[in-house]
């Protein structure tokens, strides 16, 4: 049978030849008799002696007729009840489906800090990077000459270095992979290398760069290293002789540095309001490499640079006071997706690691960071408390946590990503059938 035929006959039932009755002929099968003799004997006795009833036993009694369904007016039927209309979907159904994805609740975001430290000395640079959270739960942040750590597992803080006057003031700070080893920039061109466990220096990376480093991004045992001359250099920390790639892209100071997940791509801004997308593919170490993209969309410096956690086409920029805008490029074309004015300087990007969301800093007016729903760029919360411009941000390692510090002199921390919803366990394998019978090898 076809079955588009069944479903029209269970919809649509044929009519019995037995309903094919006239209209001026009652349906006996479809009266109530009892119901017709009471409404012709009984009904009528109230109509006709209205001085026997009153209003409040009319009311009494059209509450009773409701109830017992005796508050009909017709005792003749010429045709047989409509049949109960056929549900296509079980009603069932519907509240399976509601109850099997129940709404997500919306997140709580504490509108203010949970902690605040105090960053005296702090540069107010906005082409420097003196902050960084590493993997192994520590925080380094550099304070004029000084860089100091504060774990925060215990909440204490150690002096790492503090350099000399003709060398400094710091310029960067950049933790290794390893969370144990830190990169520090310096004012006069030179990069430090220590080891924070035994708290020395292991070597100097010189002789690259003719001006300050302002920005580092390691990808793996490779650190890149920006500087105010424009150069990009690719330094490979085990070998002696260290520079294997240099990028010359910029014309004036390199200050924003991030490598994809991957490790394949490079993002670099500048001073001179660029942005440039360097492959790893098209490195040489004999002459100067070709950027992949150059990105002229900026019109202020672009400092805030983010790589997307979930889509790792997707890198994310930000300009300076004369720009304000956030920018989304895929990263394989050179395509800009979305562009979002602010509204104010933008100093700093992070994605959340647990869900679909961007978190901003910002300069004049509010001084703010702003949490962002991507990719609606919907703005969820702005966070204020710090009396200056935001310049610095970092991550904590569970994604959790983001530290910002300020040229108000202060470090703040503030719970905006929300705590990641735990790991489902993984299904039970099924039972291997005859498990507890002895086998013969």
């Amino acid at each position: 049978m076809d079955p588009r035929r069944a479903l029209q006959e269970r919809m649509l039932p044929r009519k019995n030849s037995k309903e094919n009755l006239d209209r001026f002929i009652p349906n006996r099968s479809a009266m109530d008799f009892d119901f017709a003799h009471y409404m012709l004997t009984e009904g009528r006795k109230g109509k006709e002696n209205p001085a026997a009833s009153s209003p409040t036993k009319e009311a009494y009694q059209k509450q009773l007729r409701e109830v017992f369904g005796m508050n009909r007016t017709r005792i003749l039927a010429f045709k047989n009840k409509p049949p109960a209309p056929v549900e296509l979907v079980p009603q069932d159904f519907y509240t399976s489906v509601q109850h099997s994805k129940p709404a997500k609740p919306r997140r709580y975001i504490p509108q203010t800090s949970e902690r605040v430290l105090d960053a005296p000395d702090i540069l107010d640079d906005y082409y420097l990077n003196l902050l960084d959270w590493g993997s192994s739960n520590v925080l380094a942040i550099a304070l004029g000459t000084t860089v100091y750590l504060w774990d925060a597992c215990s909440g204490s803080t150690s002096e790492l270095v503090t350099v000399d006057d003709d060398k400094g003031p710091v310029t960067s700070v950049n933790w290794a992979p390893d969370g144990r080893h830190i990169a520090v920039g310096l004012n006069n061109s030179e990069v430090h290398l220590w080891d924070s466990t035994s708290n020395r220096q292991l070597r100097t990376l010189r002789g690259g760069h003719r001006a300050r480093v302002g920005s580092l991004a390691w990808n793996n045992h490779i650190l890149t290293t920006g500087s105010m001359d424009g150069q990009i250099i690719n330094n490979d920390v085990r070998i002696r002789d260290h520079i294997v790639e240099t990028y010359r892209g910029h014309n004036q100071e390199v200050c924003g540095l991030k490598w994809s997940s991957s490790g394949r791509q490079l993002a670099s801004g500048g001073n001179d309001n660029l942005l440039h997308i360097w492959d790893q593919s098209m490195a040489s170490s004999n002459s100067t490499t070709q950027w992949l993209h150059r990105l002229e969309d900026h019109r202020a410096a672009v400092k805030a640079l983010a790589w997307c956690p979930f889509q790792s086409n997707l890198l994310a920029s930000g300009g300076g006071g004369n720009d304000r805008c956030i920018k989304f490029w895929n990263s394989h074309t050179g395509a800009c997706m979305n562009s979002v004015d602010t509204g104010s300087q933008v100093c700093s990007l992070l994605w959340s690691k647990n869900e679909r969301e961007l978190l901003s800093s910002h300069g004049f007016t509010q001084n703010q960071l702003t949490l962002w729903k991507y990719p609606s760029m919907a703005k969820m919360a702005e966070l204020t408390g710090h009396t200056s411009r935001v310049l610095f941000m970092a991550q904590s390692p569970d994604g959790c946590t983001v530290a910002s510090a300020a040229g108000d002199e202060t470090l703040r921390f503030w719970n905006v990503f929300g705590t990641p919803e735990p790991a489902k366990p993984a299904p039970k394998a099924a039972p291997e059938p005859f498990a507890n019978v002895n086998r013969i090898r």
